[in-house]
């Protein structure tokens, strides 16, 4: 069997690390977010043998199947008040943790597990790791939004400065734009180099049609970057 890739020996170490840090044995209910990162959490939590109690949440179709798929017990969201840990995965992640989610199109989902979290960590691969938000992530700010507001929504944001919002589209695997799990539509918006994130959060969600966006400003307590060279790095937000 072929070796891992660095950048896959990147994501298991800090995923490892996360775990074997962060959760602890008495946590009853847990976050599971998405992306290839979060793979390697669910796989290291399925190894602990002090967590036969614990209630998973995932935040949409793929984590509630990787959830699964290690035998681990799945929850619903209607039927807790809190989370005690979340990890999930960012497509950006600057010095004070804000960070940009919503690339593989689960968005709303995973603000809401986030928001409800005592505690949320996120782990990625150091090709994530920005000075500013916007400067290594090129795509564009993921945007969920009614697929009846969609159009008025790519007209709001060119007048917010966004030069060219698109559509996301779901080929070659599907004709038509890209949908979500809450049958929503993405809008990937450039605004460039994003200097204030809590303002551009405030003002893309204040657009009608618009039911979140994939900036998460103030919400994750701590970040495991899966470094080059085999080591992780830990960031801190400062409180």
């Amino acid at each position: 069997m072929a070796s891992k890739s660095l950048i896959e020996q990147a994501k298991q170490a800090c995923a490892y690390a996360a775990v074997d840090n962060e959760l602890k044995s008495d946590a009853k209910v847990v976050g599971i977010g998405s992306g290839t990162t979060v793979v390697y959490v669910v796989e290291r939590i399925s190894q602990r043998t002090d967590l036969k109690d614990t209630i998973y949440i995932p935040t949409g179709f793929q984590s509630k199947q990787l959830i699964l798929q290690y035998g681990l017990r799945v929850g619903n969201i209607d039927e807790i008040s809190s989370i005690d840990i979340t990890f999930d995965g960012a497509d950006e992640i600057e010095p004070s943790l804000n960070c940009i989610k919503g690339g593989g199109a689960c968005l709303f989902q995973e603000k809401l597990i986030a928001s409800m979290s005592k505690r949320f960590i996120l782990v990625a691969d150091d090709r994530k790791d920005s000075e500013i938000l916007g400067s290594r992530w090129k795509q564009g700010v993921p945007i969920e939004v009614s697929p009846y507001a969609y159009l008025k929504v790519i007209n709001d944001l060119i007048a917010l400065g966004c030069q060219n919002p698109l559509l996301r589209m779901g080929a070659p695997a599907k004709a038509g734009p890209a949908v979500t799990d809450n049958g929503f539509f993405i809008i990937d918006a450039d605004f460039g180099i994003i200097k204030d994130v809590v303002k551009l959060e405030a003002q893309i969600k204040a657009l009608v049609g618009v039911l979140d966006v994939g900036l998460f400003p103030g919400m994750a307590e701590k970040a495991y970057l899966g470094m080059s060279d085999g080591t992780t790095k830990t960031l801190l937000r400062a409180i």
